[in-house]
């Protein structure tokens, strides 16, 4: 088979690295990919939200499935064009898309079909800048603080405050709702109060009958160690959770996964691909934060090398609406053993960083057993006179660096001494990813 995998970060490496170990895959193509993900696929240069264009490249190089890695593609209805040209492609269309592309959309169907969620209060800012800004600002008197402000649209990750006062949730709705620091993506604002716990990513593959679960995973959003400073789009994740117990795992499915699931069919919404959610282990029990449409970034790194199934094989089944072969032959195989991910960040990020920095120490970490480097912001750049290639920093997570162990000590300690071995300059990492496992 031939297969498109659309992205360019850390994840698209890592799905495309799995996807090529499939019996089923003859060729892997990556669109727009990065300089790791070329040493698995062909990269092409179409950008990720150029429909037409990849449409266009689908056809020619007959594709038999497309993989659609970030939400912005999945938002914009992808998959809609593609199976509209008879393409098969894996992830949701644009209506079931709105569960990640709008928070409000999926606050408001967590409560009508009894989602275990943050109580929470939407407000608008139509009618110009600013909209009902007082009012947000009495509901926050009247609920205190912590409590967590959310921009109702696609804010690369970074849309969501958490404020430990009332003033400083007060100046998240001043810049979301009339500084429009994330633009259109704040017309509306969420503000809902603090859920106090562990968090943990569940994933699952779903064809709107039957759901698969993959390994569960613990994402560290923070930018310093301890939990410490801005959020980030994920700065390292480790598989499995050990707070998910097999017991509370059953109900994060039942109660907030199929719940979910059944909530958009009755809407009469289909939903085939991957589903996430990002989920609070509060005192009360699991509660949901919020869902995302595709894998996570860093948790499918993480993830994936646990995996001993066949990727490609069940994400044609939940494509074709046949997930059920999966279920019958027992689900998905796991290896045993924990995989911790630690990402490499170019000096600023979150904020400002410089690009172009060669990265150093990768041959090295190439030869260490049972250790991956996933590529999130690379460049492969080649000198045409010695005819030598190097790598490049090319955005602000360049690195997921994975290591798996048989315990979940073993496999921080071996990836830890991997991320010892890279170099670049300004480069930044946390050295605590997995602590909170042990």
């Amino acid at each position: 088979m031939r297969i498109l995998v659309i992205g360019s970060g850390g994840r698209e490496h890592a799905l495309a690295w799995k996807i090529a170990q499939s019996k089923l895959a003859d060729k892997v193509f990556c669109a727009p990919g990065n300089g790791g993900i070329a040493q698995q696929a062909e990269c092409v240069d179409i950008k990720a939200d150029d429909i037409p264009g990849l449409l266009d490249f689908a056809r020619k190089e007959r594709v038999d499935l497309t993989v659609v890695g970030p939400e912005g593609s999945l938002a914009i209805g992808i998959v809609d064009e593609f199976q509209k040209a008879k393409l098969r492609v894996f992830g949701p269309k644009r209506d079931a898309a709105r569960l990640e592309a709008s928070k409000v959309f999926a606050k408001e169907l967590m409560a009508k079909y009894s989602v275990p969620t943050a109580d929470f209060k939407i407000f608008s800012a139509e009618g110009g800048y600013g909209g009902d800004m007082d009012a947000a600002y009495k509901y926050i008197e009247k609920r205190g603080a912590p409590c967590v402000v959310k921009a109702d649209g696609l804010a690369a990750g970074k849309g969501v405050v958490v404020a430990k006062t009332v003033d400083e949730a007060k100046q998240a709705v001043l810049s979301m709702m009339e500084q429009r620091i994330f633009g259109d993506a704040a017309d509306t604002v969420i503000i809902e109060d603090c859920l106090e716990g562990q968090e943990a990513s569940i994933l699952v593959f779903t064809d709107s009958r039957e759901v698969v679960p993959l390994a569960s995973a613990q994402d560290h959003k923070r930018i310093f160690d301890n939990d410490q400073g801005l959020n980030t789009g994920g700065m390292g994740a480790y598989s499995p959770a050990p707070v998910v117990t097999a017991s509370l795992f059953k109900e994060i499915i039942e109660k907030i996964i199929n719940r979910t699931i059944n909530g958009l069919a009755r809407e009469g919404i289909e939903y085939r691909g991957v589903l996430y959610a990002g989920v609070m282990l509060t005192k009360d029990g699991p509660k949901a934060l919020e869902f995302n449409v595709r894998f996570g970034d860093p948790e499918t790194e993480a993830i994936l090398p646990r995996m001993r199934s066949d990727l490609l094989e069940v994400m044609l089944a939940a494509s074709e609406g046949k997930l059920n072969r999966v279920v019958k032959s027992g689900g998905l195989i796991w290896d045993a053993r924990p995989c911790v991910c630690v990402v490499c960040a170019s000096g600023g990020y979150p904020g400002e960083y410089q690009k172009g920095k060669e990265i150093f120490g990768l041959d090295e970490v190439s030869k260490m057993k049972d250790i991956v480097v996933f590529h999130s912001g690379t460049k492969l750049t080649t000198n045409d006179q010695r005819l030598t290639t190097k790598f490049l920093t090319n955005g602000g997570r360049v690195l997921g660096v994975t290591g798996l162990g048989n315990t979940i000590k073993e496999a921080i300690d071996r990836t830890y001494q991997a991320v010892g071995k890279i170099n670049f300059e300004g480069m930044h990492f946390r050295r605590d990813i997995g602590k909170k496992a042990i």
